[in-house]
């Protein structure tokens, strides 16, 4: 069996009676057990998802089956499914039975996608290579010497590797977009607040957003349109109209586009991915685009704003694994202080604890003022700076990330090479906009490259027409 890029290439088939859902879910999990090298799930559902595949088949044969009937997606160990484990890679929740279902699975099951596994990911969603797991490494299909990417590294490898058709990640400062990139995939993060929270396990709940990793921007279009829209769960969620994204993907017009030239002419930019990203700006213009370089003087402030706010919150999320109400429990405390103590220190890995405490200090009496709140004003600088580039701009355009995939063990024992990782990433995270990672060939070495491009708020739909013409030309 070939590998299927798109849905309607699948669902033409099975309506031509060529291929039945429970052929695909079994040709998929043939896959994943071939691939169990690159260490992609933290578990696949074999049982779970056959009954849902056979009901669906069902639904198929009787012409009552919803929009995603043919989709095999898997979901980022940090989305609860009803009934199954989810642990957010980490050992303090190892073993956990969520007793209720994140809206986003919800919704894929209501328009009936299959849901074939949860995919592994940095402990917590913290990192950008998919080294924190507790299950250890995913490694990318292109070099299993290579990391994926993270968070969402085995979001990203599990499509990379025609192990499911699409999967779900999560995005806080680039954990769609960099892993889809280092795999050659196409990752969305939607404006905040476009898809609903809910029962997603959080990291830092003022950036966090669920993205689709696909291999066609038709599939994505799709997943948007399904998972966004209002929820009584989540106030955060925008009460916007949710558009028909597929239906306006033809409406591609000729854009006016700001090329961030910080970013190009950064010294941590392979000179590889630099080339890579000149030539399509060239080709853009013959396109008839309009691309114009602008600056943005406040490259630098980024990764530290990012990182004090972001850990700021995760200090307090995660506050609630105390070994009380659930998750690891030391078992020889003498004191609860001791069983917070010991729990938390035994439940939590190295990079988390690492935030945590980050996080804890930048909030304490004395630094709150001049981390904290000057963070926030710098959040704030940075999103009205990009207001202001909008107005005359409808797309921003720079590289996903400095570097192509690289070596897993490479940047662990330095958190700043890590974190720096990030620098291009997490502007639309700090404002909210939108992004999406779109591949962009492959360098000499076979790696797959990639170029971002930043829309307005809720303008995903400019943004996924603009995509597609960027793919198919």
């Amino acid at each position: 069996m070939k590998k299927y890029s798109s849905l309607k290439e699948i669902q033409t088939l099975i309506s031509q009676k060529q291929l039945t859902l429970t052929d695909l879910l079994a040709y998929y999990f043939k896959q994943i057990n071939e691939n169990e090298h690159l260490n992609a799930f933290n578990e696949v559902f074999f049982y779970s998802a056959e009954v849902q595949a056979k009901a669906v088949q069902q639904k198929i044969e009787n012409g009552t089956a919803g929009k995603l009937a043919g989709m095999v997606i898997g979901i980022k160990d940090n989305i609860c499914y009803k009934d199954h484990i989810v642990t957010a890679s980490s050992k303090m929740l190892d073993g956990f039975v969520s007793p209720y279902s994140a809206t986003v699975v919800q919704r894929l099951l209501q328009e009936d996608a299959v849901i074939i596994g949860r995919l592994n990911c940095d402990e917590f969603a913290m990192g950008g290579s998919n080294e924190t797991s507790y299950f250890g490494p995913a490694k990318n299909a292109a070099n299993p010497e290579l990391v994926p990417g993270g968070s969402s590294g085995g979001s990203a490898v599990a499509v990379q590797a025609d192990m499911c058709l699409a999967a779900l990640g999560t995005d806080t400062g680039g954990s769609v977009r960099q892993p889809a990139a280092f795999c050659g995939q196409i990752g969305l993060k939607p404006t905040y607040g476009r898809i609903s929270r809910y029962g997603v396990i959080a990291y830092a709940s003022s950036f966090d957003q669920v993205g689709p990793i696909t291999s066609s921007v038709e599939d994505t279009a799709l997943l948007l349109e399904v998972l966004a829209g209002t929820d009584e769960y989540d106030s955060t969620v925008s009460p916007l109209e949710v558009p028909d994204y597929p239906s306006h993907l033809s409406a591609s017009k000729k854009q006016k586009i700001a090329v961030l030239k910080e970013t190009i002419d950064s010294d941590a930019l392979d000179p590889e991915i630099k080339a890579a990203v000149l030539s399509s700006i060239e080709d853009l213009k013959a396109k008839g685009h309009t691309v114009e370089y602008v600056s943005f003087d406040l490259l630098d402030y980024l990764v530290p704003a990012y990182y004090i706010l972001t850990t700021a919150e995760a200090s307090s999320n995660l506050s609630r694994y105390d070994g009380v109400h659930y998750g690891h429990r030391n078992t020889e405390a003498k004191s609860l202080t001791e069983l917070y103590k010991l729990s938390r220190a035994e439940g939590f890995g190295e990079e988390v604890k690492k935030r945590i405490l980050l996080g804890t200090f930048v909030l304490s009496a004395g630094y709150y003022d001049a981390y904290y709140q000057k963070a926030q004003q710098v959040r704030r600088l940075i999103r009205e700076k990009l207001d202001i580039l909008f107005e005359e701009y409808d797309l921003i355009l720079s590289p996903v990330a400095p570097t192509a995939a690289f070596e897993i063990g490479d940047h662990v024992q330095d958190a700043l090479v890590m974190y720096m990782a990030d620098i291009f990433t997490v502007l639309p995270s700090l404002s909210g906009n939108p992004a999406i990672a779109l591949p962009l060939g492959n360098n000499k070495a076979g790696l797959p490259l990639s170029i971002q491009f930043i829309a307005k708020h809720f303008d995903e739909a400019k943004l996924l027409a603009f995509s597609k013409a960027f793919l198919t030309n």
